[in-house]
C-alpha cells in the first residue's frame, strides 16, 4: 500500500496549527487526513473508523493528549500514535511514552522534513503490525485445522487398522478352511504360499512345497501344452492378462501316486506391469465334473450312435419312393417326400456333428494327414458353394497368392469341413447383392485362410462366444444351425496346432481366418 492511501488522523486544539498540517499533507501527497479540534469528537470517530496513524497534541483543554491517546490505544492497541509537545512539556511526553506506548514524540515547532519521516515510518509500521497480526491469525487458523486433522487422522487410521485386521482374520479364515487349494507362485514358478487343502491335494506340506516348482506338481497331457512345461504355459498366459484360467491340468499326489484333474484361476499380485509379479492360484478340484462330462459325453455319443441307423434307413427308404422303385407318385407327394429326405438329412447331419464333437474331445478322433494340393481343395469348395451365392446374387470369388501345385500336408477332409464352414457361414450371413471374398497365402511354412463378407457383422460382445459350443449366430439374430460348425472347426484348426479367429463390425461384415501352423510346402515336380 502506498504512503499516499494512509489514513492519517490528526488531534490539536490550535485551528493555525491544524490548517498548516493540512496544507503540507496535501503537498506531500497524503489524501486521506481527517482533522479534528475537539478530541472528544476524535474519539467518537475512533469508535466507527480506523485510521493508519494518529497524530496528538499534548495540551488540549476538554482532554490532554495522554488521555486521548489512551483512549485511542483501547480501541486500537497496535496502531502507530505520535505525540506533539512543547519543550516544556518533554517529559510529560516521555512519561505517556513510557505508560501507553506511544511510538514517537516530536517537538513543536516540528521540521517539516522529520515530521514527514515519521509520519511515513508510522503508516508503515501500523501496516507491518496489521499485516503480521493477519499472519498470526492465518498461523493460529492453521494450526487449529491441522491439529483438527491430525485428531481425524490418528482416529481414522485407528479405525482402518481395527478394519484390516479383521479383514486379515477373515481372509485368513477363508484361506485355512477353504475347500479349494490356494497357492502363490512368482515369476519363476517357485511356489511360495499354499493352503492346506492344496497340500491334501498334492500329499505334501507348504514348507516342502516353497522348495518347489509349479511345474514340479503338474502337469497336462494336452498335446499343444506338453510342448512346453506347465511352468512356461502359466507365465506366458500370464504375460497379458492379470487374470487367467489354466484347464486340463493334473496335480500329482506324492502320498498316494493319484492324480487329481484339476483347474487354476490365476490372477496377478501386482499392478506394475514392470515390477516382477507374483501370482495367487484357486486350485479347483474337477473329478466330479470330468466324470459328469464323460458319463454326458458317452450318453451322447452312444445316443447319436444308434440314431444313425435308423436315420439312413428312413432316407433310403423316402428314396426308394422318390426314384419310382416303389412305384409311380404324384407331384405333391414328391414335394412332401423330398420335404421329408431333408428334415432327416438335417437331423442325421446334426448327429455326425455331435459325434464329431465327442470323437475331438475324447481325443479318439486322429488326423489322417496325406499331403494334397491346397488350390485344388479350396477350388473345390468353391464350386460346391458358389450355386448357393448365384441364388442370392453374391459376388464370390477367390482371392490366391499361393503357387498352383503347393502342397500341405494336412488331414484333408477335416480341412475341408472348416473351408467350408466358414464360406458356407459367409453365405447364409451374407444378403442379396453382397460380396464374399476368399484369400489364401503361404508364409515362413504357415498356410493362411480368410474368407471376408460383406453381410451385417457381429456385435463386439458375441464374438468371445462364437467358437463355444452350441454358440448360434448372435444376441441379435439367432441361427437355425446346430451351433456346432465354428466349434467343430476351432477343435480341427487347433487339432492341427493352428489358430482360429474372427475380425468383425457391425454393418460393414466379418473376416474368418485360420492358420495352420507349419504344413510344409512342397512342390509337385
Amino acid at each position: 500500500m502506498s504512503m499516499s492511501l494512509g489514513k492519517i488522523l490528526y488531534v490539536d486544539d490550535d485551528k493555525l496549527l491544524t490548517s498548516t498540517f493540512a496544507t503540507l499533507m496535501k503537498v506531500e501527497g497524503f489524501r486521506d487526513v481527517v482533522i479534528y479540534n475537539n478530541p472528544l469528537e476524535a474519539i467518537q470517530y475512533l469508535k466507527t473508523e480506523a485510521p493508519d496513524l494518529i497524530i496528538s497534541d499534548f495540551l488540549m483543554p476538554e482532554m490532554n493528549g495522554l488521555e486521548f491517546l489512551r483512549e485511542a490505544k483501547k480501541l486500537y492497541p497496535e496502531l502507530s500514535m505520535i505525540l506533539l509537545t512543547a519543550y516544556a512539556d518533554k517529559e510529560n511526553a516521555i512519561k505517556t511514552i513510557n505508560e501507553i506506548g506511544v511510538y514517537k514524540y516530536i517537538e513543536k515547532p516540528w521540521d517539516n522534513d522529520d515530521l514527514i519521516m515519521n509520519i511515513k515510518n508510522g503508516i508503515e509500521r501500523s501496516h507491518l503490525i496489521a499485516d503480521l497480526r493477519q499472519k498470526i491469525s492465518e498461523l493460529e487458523q492453521a494450526k487449529s485445522e491441522l491439529k483438527k486433522y491430525s485428531q481425524n487422522l490418528e482416529e481414522l487410521v485407528s479405525q482402518r487398522t481395527h478394519e484390516l485386521v479383521l479383514a486379515n482374520k477373515k481372509l485368513s479364515g477363508i484361506i485355512e478352511y477353504c475347500a479349494d487349494g490356494i497357492i502363490i507362485i512368482d515369476s519363476q514358478g517357485n511356489i511360495e504360499e499354499a493352503n492346506p487343502a492344496c497340500e491334501n491335494m498334492v500329499g505334501l506340506s507348504a514348507d516342502a512345497l516353497k522348495n518347489m516348482k509349479i511345474q514340479e506338481i503338474a502337469y497336462t497331457d494336452k498335446a499343444e501344452l506338453n510342448k512346453s512345461n506347465v511352468k512356461n504355459t502359466i507365465l506366458g498366459l500370464s504375460c497379458d492378462n492379470s487374470e487367467f484360467l489354466v484347464r486340463d491340468l493334473y496335480l500329482r499326489n506324492s502320498l498316494n501316486g493319484e492324480s487329481t484333474p484339476v483347474e487354476i484361476n490365476f490372477a496377478s499380485l501386482s499392478d506394475d506391469k514392470n515390477e516382477e509379479g507374483k501370482f495367487v492360484g484357486v486350485i479347483r478340484n474337477c473329478s466330479v465334473q470330468k466324470e459328469t462330462e464323460r458319463l454326458r459325453d458317452d450318453f451322447i455319443a452312444t445316443l447319436t450312435h444308434d440314431l444313425r441307423t435308423p436315420l439312413l434307413a428312413a432316407i433310403q427308404t423316402l428314396n426308394f419312393f422318390l426314384d419310382g422303385s416303389l412305384g409311380e407318385i404324384s407331384e405333391q407327394q414328391k414335394i412332401l417326400l423330398s420335404t421329408m429326405v431333408q428334415s432327416n438329412e438335417d437331423l442325421l447331419g446334426l448327429v455326425n456333428a455331435l459325434l464329431e464333437v465327442y470323437r475331438f474331445e475324447s481325443g479318439k478322433l486322429n488326423l489322417c494327414k496325406t499331403v494334397f494340393n491346397i488350390n485344388d481343395l479350396v477350388k473345390q469348395c468353391y464350386d460346391e458353394l458358389e450355386p448357393l451365392a448365384q441364388k442370392k446374387n453374391i459376388e464370390f470369388k477367390i482371392n490366391s497368392d499361393l503357387n498352383e501345385e503347393l502342397l500341405i500336408d494336412a488331414d484333408r477332409a477335416e480341412i475341408k469341413r472348416v473351408i467350408m464352414n466358414l464360406c458356407g457361414n459367409a453365405v447364409n450371413y451374407t444378403n442379396k447383392d453382397g460380396r464374399i471374398d476368399i484369400y489364401t497365402k503361404f508364409q515362413n511354412g504357415d498356410f493362411i485362410f480368410s474368407v471376408v463378407d460383406s453381410g451385417n457383422g457381429i456385435p463386439k460382445e458375441d464374438i468371445p462366444h462364437l467358437f463355444k459350443r452350441f454358440s448360434q449366430g448372435t444376441s441379435k439374430k439367432r441361427s437355425t444351425g446346430t451351433g456346432l460348425g465354428l466349434y467343430l472347426s476351432r477343435q480341427i484348426v487347433e487339432a492341427h496346432g493352428g489358430k482360429i479367429w474372427v475380425e468383425s463390425k457391425m454393418n460393414k461384415g466379418s473376416e474368418f481366418s485360420f492358420v495352420l501352423a507349419n504344413v510344409g510346402a512342397l512342390s509337385r515336380v
